[in-house]
This record gives structure tokens, sequence and C-alpha cells, in this order.
């Protein structure tokens, strides 16, 4: 059994390289507009760098469509690394797909076009080949606001500005970094990506409100250990599911489960309650693994989450929320506003969802308004998409080192 077990895995991995090598090949020889660099007027003044796998795309997918409303102004490309990458967002991505495997490649776009601003959504270690070309503005667009300690490494110093949403990520950086002056690197947005409309692939039961639970992932290290799934998650989807009164909209991070392989076994159980009860009950118990964020919002009433960035879009929506307290005494949380107003929940009171949702639906939170603001700024509608753009291209139109 062992020896064929051993066969097995090294078929699996013959099969893995041999498909790459096809895939790589056939970028090579095929997908030459991946290759090809435009000239004249519409060469790119703006770039994302993205030198991830698949996996992370959830960072980048969030920016597509501003990045279409901001190319209605300056051609913008979409600068990737890797070729899986390459070919899965050559059918999926609104934007030009530039595949730049090496280096040298970054050299020869960096070259040829007019880049006056390139954006980051995450700190990736291979940033730092674009970083070391001095020519355009090099700017940390995130891939959301949150108040993970992720929101002030000190890794931000390597950017020429950091887009932050509001006055409360820019106290944040203030706060927490040395030898760094926000009033000058940071630029203030809002969050775009709440004026995009977004359409629903799911329905729901409109005659009951719609509860959007969205735990993080476990996090790669202590600090991070926000996720709520396995200490809050069963309960309080036991609780919603035996009640019957709320619709479910389940959606766990991603990465749930790749660096602690229980958190991942306590997010397929849910999901696997979700789906059993889905036909048999009034409300609609939805497992949400669909690649875009955004829909949800619309069609959800009030959310639990955790300290991460869905807190913080959904805060923008003027609902009410939860979010979750970790139970790991090694998680980094900040005093913040938002964590001091927005009401916890506690692993203890996770089977009392049902009575706190509806205290919350029918309250009035005069306080909301003012933490929106000093989060987000103006939140009406397309204020922040105006922001963002009118902030690229103030970066765009300033004088580049290779103009003095």
């Amino acid at each position: 059994m062992n020896v064929i077990h051993t066969v097995d895995r090294v078929v699996e991995k013959l099969r893995k390289r041999i498909a790459t090598r096809r895939r790589i090949e056939f970028i090579r020889n095929h997908a030459t507009e991946l290759h090809e660099l435009p000239v004249g007027a519409g060469r790119y003044k703006v770039a994302l760098h993205f030198p991830d796998e698949m996996v992370n795309a959830y960072q980048l997918r969030q920016w597509y469509e501003p990045l279409v409303a901001l190319a209605e102004f300056v051609p913008v490309v979409i600068l990737v690394r890797c070729p899986e990458t390459a070919l899965s967002l050559r059918e999926e991505c609104p934007l030009p797909v530039h595949y730049a495997p090496a280096v040298d490649d970054i050299e020869r776009l960096m070259h040829t076009q007019d880049l006056r601003v390139v954006f980051y959504v995450n700190q990736n270690i291979r940033n730092f080949q674009a970083l070391r070309l001095n020519g355009p503005n090099h700017v940390f667009i995130c891939h959301g606001e949150s108040e993970k300690a992720y929101m002030w490494s000190n890794q931000l110093k390597a950017y020429d500005y950091v887009f932050s949403a509001g006055e409360a990520a820019k106290n944040r950086l203030a706060k927490h970094l040395r030898n760094f002056d926000p009033s000058e690197r940071c630029r203030l947005i809002g969050r775009p990506q709440i004026d995009v409309n977004y359409t629903p692939p799911v329905t729901v039961n409109k005659e009951l409100p719609t509860l959007l639970y969205a735990p993080t992932w476990e996090g790669d290290r202590p600090s991070m250990n926000y996720g709520s799934a396995l200490s809050h998650g069963e309960l309080l989807v036991d609780a919603l599911i035996k009640d019957g009164g709320f619709n479910i909209i389940f959606r766990p991070h991603p990465r749930s489960g790749m660096s602690a392989k229980p958190y991942g076994q306590a997010v397929e159980r849910i999901r696997k309650r979700l789906d059993a009860h889905d036909d048999t009950s009034n409300a609609r118990f939805i497992f949400d693994d669909s690649s875009h964020w955004g829909w949800q919002w619309s069609i959800a009433d009030l959310c639990v989450t955790d300290i991460s960035a869905v807190a913080y879009d959904f805060l923008a929506t003027g609902k009410p929320m939860f979010v979750t307290a970790p139970v790991s005494g090694d998680a980094t949380i900040d005093d913040s506003p938002a964590l001091r107003q927005v009401p916890a929940l506690s692993a203890q009171q996770a089977d009392e969802i049902i009575r706190l949702a509806h205290d919350a639906l029918n309250s009035n939170n005069r306080q909301l308004h003012e933490l929106v603001e000093y989060y987000f700024g103006d939140i009406s509608r397309g204020a922040s998409m105006q922001r963002f753009i009118a902030e690229t291209l103030s970066l765009v139109h300033e004088d580049s080192i290779a103009d003095r």
C-alpha cells in the first residue's frame, strides 16, 4: 500500500510538472498579447504589480472596477509574474495583463512604457524587484482596511505613498511607524469599492433578514490569529439554523486552513451543516466561495466578522455588525475607535446571536455615522471613486524622475 501511494505521489508530481511546462510553452508561443507592449499614446501609465499565485487573487479582484474606472483617463495594466496567474487572469481580468516573469521583463516594461504609478496590493517579497526602479511613484493600496498589525507594517516605508481609506488609517500609521510622516506619505481615498454596482449571483428569502458571517483565516503567526470559525462559527451557525429566521451567507476567507488544519476542518463542518439544512428551511443558507467580493454587502442586513478588512468594508454600509473577540491571547489587538464602538461578540455569546441580532436590527446607532466618516471620509455615492482617481492622476501628471 505504501509503495502504491509513493508511486501515485510521483505520478502526480510528474503530471503537475508536465502541465506547468505546457502552460509556460503556451505563454511563450501563443499568448503573445501577454508579452506585447503598446507604443505611442497607448503606452501604459499605471500598473498594478501582482507577483502572486491565484490563491491570492482575491486581493487583486477587488481593485478591478476602480482600475477600470481609472483606465477611462490613463492606460492601465496588470503586471503578473507567475505563469498560472497570467493564464487565469487572461480569462477573467477586464484589464490588459502583462506577463513579466523575470527582472529583465520588468525593466523592459519600465523602459518602454511611460509608467508614472505602480500599485501594490500586498507585501510579497518580489515587490522589491519593481521597487528598485526609481522612475514611477510606487504606491501601496493594500487589499482592504482593517486593524490588523499588517496595516502598520514597517514595510510601508518602502513605498513612495500609501493610499489609505481615511483619518483612522493615517492616525494608525502615525502611532505605530517611526520615521514615517503620514501627512506627507498618505493620500486618503476612502473605499472606492463601495461605489461599484454589484449583481448578486444568489437569491435569498426577502421576507427574512440576511446575516453575513465572514470569518477571516487563522493567520500565519500567533499575532495574526483573529479567525473565529473554530471558536465562534459552529455555535453561531447552529443557533441560526435552529431558529430559521435569518438567511445566512457564510463566506470564509479563501486561505482558511492553510496554517492550521483544524481551522479548515471547522469551515468544512459549517459548510456541510448549511448544505444539509438549506432545502428544508424557509431561510436560505448559502456557502459563498464566489470569486468576487462586494455583492454580499448589498443583500446582507447585518454582519458578523472578525478583526479583518471585511469589518471595515461592511462598516461603510452603515448597517449593524458584530466583530468577534479573538480567543487567542497572542492576537495583536489595536485599541481602535471601531473596536471600541462596534459591538464585540465573544465565543461565549456566539449561541446568543439571535437575540443580539434582533436587538442590533432594531437599534439606532447615532455614533455610527461619525465612526464611518473617521474611517472612510465622505461615503456619498461616487465620492470614494472620485478621490481614488483624482489622487492617482495627480501622481500621474507630476514630473517623473525621467522628466527631470
